[in-house]
């Protein structure tokens, strides 16, 4: 008799990444010859900078081959409490300590940690929404309640702090805040940061996950507020960061939380029992990355800064399309309402027709209907050959539609 699997329920409950499945069947098009120009995948186009590739090489010469601590190196959780009192300016009661930073292999495995600290049945954790697909899967795994926030275009795809404070109930245990956003470019604006800080203090059974991956990458003279600059919340911060997009170190597999001194045990026990601890060579290049030249960086945002101008005008100058400003990261997010397509439709139909791949806004949750994403982590020629792909395939289905 064959093996009959019987699952854990919770199984059903875990989503996935789009992204990656449109990257696959991308890959598999060029793999038959065709020439696919991805938009979709959100990751940059850049290399590592040399003196970070060298850091990681010399590691491994010098025997960096074995387990390191689980929360990771000292010197790289000292080098990142500086990096972000730099860049933040926090001092005092605001100052990172060292051992309250836990280096994991990503983004994602903190979402998780903290996921699984909160999340449980009877439990509600609020998510951004349209936002990063993990954030409702991680919380529909540990059988907790995801309650979307909305992000509309009218704001920005920025989040409206009175709207979020209404939505806390005494079921709330977590809120996941994200800026700059994705899939969006949303960046939310210092006062509505003010303000949901300063109504959580009538929450005090709510904790606040905010996700600052993209801190960096910011466009049109636009400020990042770090939730760290608030000290009366300190006590119940989480906060994601890391070295993916920033230092374009994707493969690397390296990232960052800072947890509060009730949470920072616990998370370090999850990296015990989930991963023992990150890649020694990765830790050696990632210190590397904060404490040398920031050149590259500066130049790679002013690089995608060129190509989001010119993207959001020519996705704006395709009919039936209407694209915002994104403040941050290197997404474009259009409203394409005007093609009369829902987003998987389009999304299927210029990957077959144009050749373009793209990620439908469905992909990032139920208000992500009638939008699609674009990572302008591509070259400014590849992006405009894609723009004039999809024009035309766009004409072309005009005229095969019903009084076209």
């Amino acid at each position: 008799m064959s093996f009959i699997p019987d699952f854990a329920p919770s199984l059903s409950r875990l989503g996935t990444e789009s992204a990656f499945e449109v990257l696959s069947r991308a890959a598999r098009m060029q793999s038959q010859g065709h020439d696919v120009i991805n938009l979709g995948i959100g990751q940059p186009d850049f290399r590592t900078p040399e003196h970070i590739v060298e850091a990681g090489r010399k590691a491994l010469s010098d025997g960096a081959h074995g387990y390191t601590p689980a929360n990771g190196l000292l010197p790289l959780r000292e080098a990142v409490a500086a990096d972000l009192g730099r860049r933040h300016g926090l001092a005092g009661e605001t100052e990172v300590d060292p051992d309250h930073v836990v280096v994991v292999p990503g983004g994602k495995p903190t979402m998780f940690f903290a996921c699984l600290m909160f999340g449980r049945p009877g439990v509600e954790i609020l998510y951004p929404n349209p936002g990063f697909p993990i954030y409702e899967s991680v919380i529909r795994y540990t059988g907790a309640t995801a309650v979307p926030i909305e992000l509309r275009e009218e704001n920005g795809f920025a989040f409206d702090a009175d709207t979020v404070l209404s939505q806390i109930t005494d079921a709330t245990r977590l809120i996941i805040v994200n800026s700059p956003a994705n899939p969006t470019g949303g960046v939310t604006p210092k006062a509505e940061i003010d303000k949901l800080v300063a109504g959580l203090a009538a929450h005090p059974h709510v904790a606040i996950l905010s996700d600052e991956i993209y801190s960096q990458m910011l466009y049109g003279g636009r400020e990042h507020t770090s939730l760290l600059s608030y000290p009366e919340i300190r006590d119940r911060l989480i906060l994601l960061d890391g070295w993916s997009k920033t230092y374009a170190m994707t493969g690397w597999r390296l990232g960052f939380a800072i947890w509060p001194k009730s949470m920072v045990d616990h998370a370090t026990r999850l990296c015990i029992n989930d991963h023992s601890c990150v890649n020694a060579a990765s830790q050696h290049a990632g210190l590397a990355a904060l404490t040398g030249p920031q050149d590259e960086v500066r130049d790679m945002v002013a690089q995608f800064d060129r190509r989001r101008q010119a993207i959001v005008g020519w996705l704006d100058a395709i009919p039936g399309f209407r694209c915002g400003d994104p403040g941050g990261a290197f997404y474009a997010f259009p409203n394409i309402s005007g093609t009369g397509m829902n987003a998987r439709a389009l999304q299927d139909l210029l990957l077959a027709e144009a050749h373009v791949a793209t990620v439908a806004g469905t992909s990032f949750g139920i208000h992500g209907e009638g939008y699609l994403r674009f990572s302008y982590a591509n070259s400014l020629e590849n992006i405009e050959e894609a723009m004039n792909r999809i024009e035309r395939v766009l004409e072309r289905q005009s005229t095969l539609s019903p009084g076209g």
